[in-house]
């Protein structure tokens, strides 16, 4: 009894997540094919808006939640749409889940909202999410597309934090700074001074420290990447060549 439950639960996730596992998909997203990156996608609200964390975390957490729902709908009406309107419903779809984005932030963040501005509209124009819809969700089922557009909204989300958070605390020195904006009383003194008596770095804070943080970023990733191909080729059997005889027999002209 038992090994026909497993056996369906087997049948049922491979169902679900028919060409790809669901660790594959999600470490496509956070890591392999990270979006921000490996693929260079978004980066102008990546750049423009990630100067402190809680900037970072309210645009990445509004991008993860357009993503994932417009490759849900996306997957829904995969088989109805044909190819020649397919990319102006796929963006009416992000559109219309960017909108409804927009409104609960102006009804329970606005201080937020306007400090993100004209970044949070541009989400319907972000390749990240138009690029999932089309490559993945219009070729998949609705949970391996909703999965991998929670992965990718979270891969995204990640990056934004992180830089976020680097520039806050060398630019300010500060971290954690307004988070009420978007969490409300209950953040507001999640404040963590890390230097006292600090003088802003300007630099940091500017478009351009955002440039020179995210190239540290690839070139770590980049390093790590390395060192696991190499540790992995260091594994592998080495296949000595062995010593072929041959036996010749006649003339050889």
């Amino acid at each position: 009894m038992t090994e026909e439950v497993s056996t369906d639960s087997d049948v049922q996730k491979s169902t679900l997540f028919a060409d790809q596992s669901a660790a594959k998909i999600a470490w496509d997203g956070l890591w392999n094919n990270n979006p921000a990156l490996v693929q260079l996608l978004g980066l102008c609200p990546l750049l423009g808006v990630s100067n402190s964390v809680v900037n970072a975390l309210g645009l990445g957490i509004a991008t993860m939640l357009v993503v994932m729902g417009s490759n849900i709908v996306v997957s829904l009406i995969r088989h109805q749409v044909t190819d020649a309107i397919r990319l102006p419903v796929f963006v009416m779809v992000i559109a219309s889940f960017t909108t409804c984005i927009e409104l609960l932030m102006q009804a329970y963040t606005y201080e937020l909202y306007k400090i993100l501005g004209i970044f949070i509209p541009l989400i319907v124009t972000n390749c990240i999410i138009l690029g999932r819809a089309d490559a993945y969700a219009s070729k998949h089922p609705v949970a391996p597309a909703a999965f991998d557009g929670f992965m990718m909204g979270a891969g995204f989300a990640a990056i934004l934090v992180l830089l976020g958070a680097l520039r806050e605390l060398v630019g300010q020195g500060t971290l954690f700074s307004g988070m009420d904006l978007l969490l409300g009383p209950v953040a507001e003194n999640w404040t963590i001074v890390v230097f006292q008596d600090y003088k802003q770095f300007l630099f940091a804070i500017l478009p351009p420290g955002a440039f020179v943080f995210m190239g540290f970023l690839i070139a770590i990733k980049n390093v790590i990447d390395k060192k696991q191909e190499e540790a992995r080729k260091a594994k592998e059997p080495v296949s000595e060549a062995g010593s072929k005889r041959v036996r010749v027999t006649g003339n050889i002209s």
